[in-house]
């Protein structure tokens, strides 16, 4: 905020003192003759009267000066109070909304039992090694895709991976995506069926593919502390759409069939 200052002019101009001299004026007026007696003045002598004085009357004396003016510096006067400014003063920021807290994300619920109904499907059979898992399911969900897309048969569900057998170097899988009819001219290893059922444990993956390992471990862990023993199978479904999501930010439940 501007801070005004204010000055005061102190400085006082002494008055000069005024002497108004008048000029003389001699009044040198006769002075009147003496009015005639009432009275019979007596005869008249023989020596002249005296004739009037000849000293003149006296002079008028000069008024006295008047009283010198008021001091021709202007007494100081109160200096007036600082104008408002211009700009109107800023004034004290309203109080900012409590800002709304961002909701925190919970850890995802770890193993809770669920149920999972059977839905129509159409699906495809595939094998794949591990060092290309991804991409083989990438090209599995493709074919499906472009499929329904000829067609226009809409999606009807999340796309999953069911893992029918697993070894050391590779696995086979059934690529599904659920459907409310029927496509038709279906390719090679392409089927119509039903979706897995039944009582699952429900765990969740976020990321990437390559670090599901580390979600197994943990279900595998789980699982163990538990002394829960699984079937040979294991679903993923994807929340997040394979071929649209980046990698790293896929969503994916894995649902364990327990024996």
């Amino acid at each position: 905020m501007i801070r005004f200052r204010r000055l005061a002019l102190a400085a006082l101009i002494p008055a000069a003192a005024l002497s108004l001299g008048l000029p003389e004026v001699l009044a040198q007026t006769p002075s009147p003759a003496p009015a005639a007696s009432a009275s019979p003045s007596p005869a008249p002598s023989a020596s002249p009267a005296p004739a009037a004085s000849a000293s003149p009357a006296p002079t008028a004396t000069a008024s006295p000066a008047p009283s010198p003016a008021a001091s021709a510096s202007p007494a100081p006067t109160t200096s007036p109070s600082p104008a408002a400014s211009a700009s109107p003063s800023p004034t004290a920021p309203p109080p900012a909304a409590a800002a709304t807290p961002a909701p925190v994300q919970t850890a995802d619920p770890f193993g809770p039992e669920t149920t999972l109904e059977a839905k129509k499907v159409v699906m495809v059979k595939g094998t794949a090694n591990w060092d290309s898992a991804f991409d083989t399911l990438i090209d599995a969900f493709k074919a499906l895709n472009t499929l329904l897309d000829k067609q226009g048969i809409k999606h009807a569900g999340n796309a999953m991976i069911v893992y029918t057998s697993t070894d050391d170097t590779g696995f086979t899988f059934l690529a599904e995506i659920p459907v409310e009819q029927d496509p038709k001219n279906l390719a090679k290893d392409m089927s119509i069926g039903k979706s897995p059922e039944g009582k699952v444990l429900k765990f969740v993956h976020r990321g990437s593919y390559d670090n599901m390992d580390n979600t197994y471990e943990a279900i595998t862990n789980h699982l163990d502390d538990k002394r829960l023993e699984a079937k040979d199978t294991f679903i993923e479904e994807y929340l997040t759409d394979p071929l649209k999501t980046a990698e790293d930010k896929l969503v994916i439940n894995v649902f364990v069939p327990l024996k």
